[in-house]
C-alpha cells in the first residue's frame, strides 16, 4: 500500500542527506563529471532542482515541462552556477515542492507526467525520491547504492520490475534478491526466460541502469550469459 504521507517524510530525509553531502564540495567539484555521461555534478544538481519545479506543475494540474528543449536549456542554462547557488536553488524548490504537495487533496486522482505518462498523485512523493536518491549516487560524491535505504530500494526493484513487464524489447525474466528479500517477474513473453539474482543494490543498479550486472548471477536454460540488456529508463 501506497503511503504519500511517509513518502514525504522519507523524502525530506533524502534531501537533507544530499544537501548536507553536497555542501562540501566547492566550485571546482561541482563543475566536475558525474556518473551520468555528458553531465556534470551542475547538471545533476540543476536538474534536481528543475524537477521539483516540474513536479509542482504536475500537483497544480499543468504540464510538467513546457517542452522537452524548453527542459533540457533551463538544466544546461543552471548547471554551471556557483554551487553554493545550486544549493540554495535545490533548497528553495524542494521547499516549494513540500509546500504544494502538503495541501489537501485528492491523492488517486491522475496526474500526467512527461512523456505522457499518467499516474496517480499518490505516487509523487515516491517518484522524487527516486530522483533523489539516484541522483546523490551519481553525483559521485561518496554516496553508493549500497549506503540507499533497504526499504527503498526493495520499493525501486519493484517499481522498475512494474515498468519493464510486458516490454517486448526484454525477455520474460525472474529477479531474486539475495537474503529471501524479493522476487519479482518482468519482461515480455518473447525470448528465453532467464533468473538474474544478486544483493538488492546491485539489482538495483543494474534495473536503473547504473550498473552493468556484472556482479549479479544469471541463470538461463542454455549457457550462462550477462543479464538482459534494458532499455533505457
Amino acid at each position: 500500500m501506497i503511503d504519500p504521507l511517509s513518502d514525504l517524510a522519507s523524502l525530506r530525509a533524502a534531501t537533507e542527506r544530499l544537501l548536507t553531502a553536497a555542501d562540501a564540495m566547492d566550485n571546482a567539484t561541482a563543475a566536475g563529471p558525474s556518473r551520468l555521461p555528458g553531465w556534470r555534478r551542475g547538471h545533476v544538481l540543476a536538474h534536481l532542482s528543475r524537477n521539483a519545479d516540474a513536479l509542482v506543475n504536475v500537483f497544480e494540474g499543468r504540464p510538467m515541462y513546457v517542452s522537452a528543449e524548453a527542459r533540457d536549456a533551463d538544466i544546461e542554462r543552471d548547471a554551471g552556477r556557483p554551487v553554493d547557488v545550486q544549493l540554495a536553488d535545490l533548497r528553495d524548490s524542494a521547499a516549494r515542492l513540500a509546500a504544494v504537495a502538503a495541501l489537501p487533496g485528492d491523492w488517486e486522482r491522475p496526474v500526467e507526467l512527461r512523456n505522457g505518462v499518467v499516474d496517480r498523485a499518490e505516487r509523487l512523493p515516491f517518484r522524487r525520491l527516486v530522483e533523489i536518491e539516484l541522483h546523490h549516487v551519481d553525483l559521485d560524491i561518496g554516496y553508493e547504492l549500497e549506503d540507499l535505504p533497504r526499504d527503498f530500494v526493495l520499493r525501486e526493484i519493484t517499481f522498475l520490475a512494474e515498468r519493464f513487464a510486458g516490454h517486448p524489447g526484454v525477455p520474460p525474466t525472474r529477479i531474486v534478491a539475495s537474503g529471501d528479500l524479493g522476487d519479482w517477474s518482468t519482461g515480455g513473453a518473447q525470448g528465453e526466460p532467464v533468473t538474474v539474482g544478486g544483493p538488492p543494490a546491485s539489482l538495483v543498479g543494474w534495473l536503473a541502469g547504473r550498473r552493468s550486472g556484472a556482479d549479479l548471477t544469471v541463470r538461463t536454460n542454455s549457457a550462462t550469459a550477462g543479464p538482459p540488456v534494458l532499455p533505457p529508463l
